[in-house]
């Protein structure tokens, strides 16, 4: 007491020197406070009294770290004396390193166990972490020591309720019942501060149950004071996995891979997702290099690696359906979005179904099914429901003009046609049926190459396309809808040596035999 008596004078009169000397505690020579000291200022020459005074000046300005560092040098000239391994104790406490103030508390009660307050803040230490079951005895022993405490008693019934919670909780796990576990775990959570063990428990059962964002959200907290937890890290992964964030999934994988190379969890959903995402990949360049059958193989392929990774595969689907429809499946192509709707009746199914029928030309269906997307819609004027009602209105359209002239038709494309493919099928097709080349069909010739120059004119004609796609009128004389062009005058001939011709006014003429 008169050694604590003499520091806080000490701190009087030397404010600054005192600070300037808490904030080199961590190193061995400590700056000397008064002329006294001098010569005595290594921590290593105090007494266990003037280590513990300086350690609670320490704690009291909020330096944990130096207080720990003074308080365990107490502990190695004292080990006996239970008061510093209680000090111990609070620091940990204030730092939340609380399996480690458990050790020091335990350690404290086990040299003097007649200190009621002590046991108190084990019992409330042990609930914290999730040990209701030791909290329950801690409790039970203070009542038969004679404590009569009415605090005693109601701590003790909570720690029970706590207890129970758990053990139902756990037998949930065993039985494979995992959104009761789930259920118990959170309840159990309520009574807890910091029970690692038991957060993880119930992020494993509620990725039993599918929910994944409740996994993202424990396993953070986890990670949060647990920077290097490999369970942690792969529970999180596999969330991600599920939701089809696959780069996010491997990232986590990876990561505690990092921490051990031969973790079999993280090395086991790193080799799945890889696997997974190299088919996928094959796909992607297949279909981008219109090789629809190679693409739809490749994209069966990747599904049936983990076929219950059902948002994955309904993702990859709506590619297959794309597919089907580009090769010309297109029965295949309705097939397999009738499917996606049957499984989950999602806007993006139905748009998926809708476009195979219009590509397929089956235009009143298509309206139909655009129709349902548009009810099944969000209320108000969300980018889903403006998304819905331009695809109804672009159905209508279609079937207005398939009952007219259809550009898209008449060079035999589907109206997600880009550019490149309708000039493509524009020279492939004017090639085919220039007059000169049909002697013998002249007729029919001079009817069909005009319809394709026509449909050239208006699809390679950014504004006019536009025209077209909305179902307005094309032309100034046209005389009608958007989809005829009867009174249209438009000279095919000039049209295709202005565009293949290379310029000037002569015909473009073929060499037969």
């Amino acid at each position: 007491m008169t050694v604590l008596t003499l520091n806080m004078i000490q701190i009087g009169r030397y404010a600054l020197a005192s600070l300037v000397y808490f904030a080199a505690a961590t190193a061995t020579v400590a700056a000397s406070a008064t002329a006294t000291d001098r010569g005595s200022d290594d921590i290593n020459t105090w007494s266990a009294g003037k280590l513990r005074s300086r350690a609670e000046e320490a704690f009291s300005l909020r330096q944990f770290a130096d207080a720990l560092k003074l308080y365990e040098k107490a502990v190695e000239l004292e080990p006996d004396n239970a008061m510093n391994y209680f000090k111990l104790y609070k620091v940990h406490s204030r730092m939340k390193h609380l399996e480690t103030a458990l050790n020091d508390i335990t350690k404290a009660l086990e040299l003097d166990g007649s200190n009621a307050d002590w046991h108190m803040q084990k019992a409330k230490l042990l609930k914290s972490l999730g040990q209701c079951d030791r909290a329950v005895v801690e409790y039970q022993q203070m009542q038969k020591s004679g404590s009569s405490d009415s605090s005693v008693a109601t701590a003790l019934q909570e720690a029970q309720e706590c207890e129970q919670t758990i053990a139902m909780a756990q037998k949930a796990m065993l039985d494979q019942d995992y959104r009761a576990a789930a259920h118990y775990f959170t309840a159990a959570m309520k009574f807890v501060d910091q029970a690692i063990d038991m957060q993880l428990q119930k992020a494993a059962a509620l990725l039993e149950t599918d929910d994944y964002y409740g996994v993202i959200s424990d396993t953070g907290l986890i990670l949060k004071q647990y920077p290097q937890h490999l369970e942690a890290f792969r529970l999180r992964g596999m969330a991600y996995f599920w939701l089809n964030d696959h780069n996010t999934a491997i990232k986590h994988f990876r990561e505690g891979l990092k921490l051990d190379p031969e973790h079999k969890g993280c090395k086991e959903g790193h080799k799945l997702v890889k696997k997974i995402d190299k088919k996928k990949k094959k796909g992607d360049e297949a279909f981008d290099a219109r090789n629809y059958k190679q693409a739809i193989q490749y994209y069966g392929e990747a599904i049936e690696i983990e076929p219950q990774h059902y948002v994955f595969a309904r993702a990859t689907m709506l590619k297959v359906v794309q597919a089907y429809s580009k090769d010309g499946q297109h029965d295949e192509a309705i097939k397999a979005a009738e499917h996606l709707v049957e499984e989950e009746n999602t806007l993006e199914a139905y748009w998926a179904l809708g476009d195979a029928y219009t590509n397929a030309e089956k235009f009143e269906d298509a309206v139909r099914i655009f129709r349902k997307a548009l009810e099944e819609a969000p209320d108000g004027e969300s980018e889903q429901t403006q998304q819905a009602k331009r695809k109804v209105q672009e159905a209508e359209v279609a079937l207005k003009q398939s009952k007219e002239k259809n550009y898209y038709k008449i060079l035999g494309l589907p109206r997600t046609a880009t550019s490149k493919e309708i000039k493509k099928a524009y020279r492939e097709l004017a090639m085919k049926w220039h007059p000169d080349k049909n002697p013998d069909n002249k007729e029919e010739a001079e009817k069909q190459f005009h319809d394709i120059g026509e449909a050239y004119e208006v699809l390679s004609d950014d504004e006019l396309k536009a025209k077209y796609d909305r179902g307005e009128q094309v032309f100034d004389n046209q005389g009608g809808g958007g989809g005829g062009g009867g009174q249209h005058h438009f000279n095919a001939h000039q049209f295709f040596h202005q565009n293949f011709g290379g310029g000037g006014g002569a015909r473009f003429h073929f060499r037969h035999g």
